[in-house]
């Protein structure tokens, strides 16, 4: 059965692409844009789901959201395939950073979008949360100088997941060539040939 990913461009479904393209799953993508003004989803989300939001995912009868619930979902659906390593600490970190993703790094990514648009109101606030995300972006690039990937030797759904978070913190975060770990990265992600099918599928994505 050909799964169905309800797609918001600039979002983090772009993850679940690239996912299914890893897999090689067909899928259908049912296109969402953004308010040009508000940037925000559109009204006809809601018929999707009460709560307007993407990812929504339809797979074998289930309607899912929660990228990091989907990511889990797919990947055991798929026999394991891209799930956590067989050694206890690569399984440990594959589920820590599958979680911290959005529970952990996009909060202060979050705020300095908010902070940005309250223009000089919202000045102030922002060496504050830059250092919250500071904090974050060099606690990443430690780890990434240990080990190639997130979870350990090999890719895995959690270097998926963490992809929106730092695409994001490279396009209003501050994270530059100064984080050279984190760079290699993301350079190796954008060059996967899934990656690069998924953005076809998804349509313009400011952060590739």
């Amino acid at each position: 059965m050909t799964i169905i990913v309800h797609h918001l461009n600039n979002s983090r479904s772009q993850r679940i692409l690239w996912l299914l393209e890893e897999l090689g799953e067909p899928y259908e993508v049912r296109r969402y844009e953004r308010d040009a003004k508000t940037m925000r989803a559109p009204q006809a989300l809601r018929a999707v789901h009460p709560l307007g939001r993407s990812p929504v995912v339809e797979v074998d009868g289930h309607r899912l959201i929660e990228t990091g619930a989907i990511m889990e979902h797919l990947v055991i659906r798929a026999g394991g395939r891209f799930g956590p390593p067989a050694d206890v600490d690569g399984a440990i970190r594959y589920r820590q950073f599958l979680h911290y993703a959005e529970g952990s790094m996009m909060p202060p990514l979050l705020a300095l979008l908010v902070v940005g648009k309250l223009g000089l109101l919202g000045r102030p606030a922002r060496p504050t949360v830059q250092r919250m995300l500071d904090d974050h972006l060099d606690w990443l690039e430690g780890e990434l100088a240990l080990r190639p990937y997130f979870a350990g030797d090999v890719f895995t759904a959690a270097d998926m997941m963490m992809s929106f978070p730092l695409e994001a913190s490279r396009s209003r975060g501050g994270l530059n060539d100064t984080r050279p770990n984190i760079t290699r990265w993301l350079g190796e992600m954008h060059g996967r040939p899934a990656y690069r099918a998924a953005l076809k599928a998804g349509g313009p994505y400011a952060y590739a």
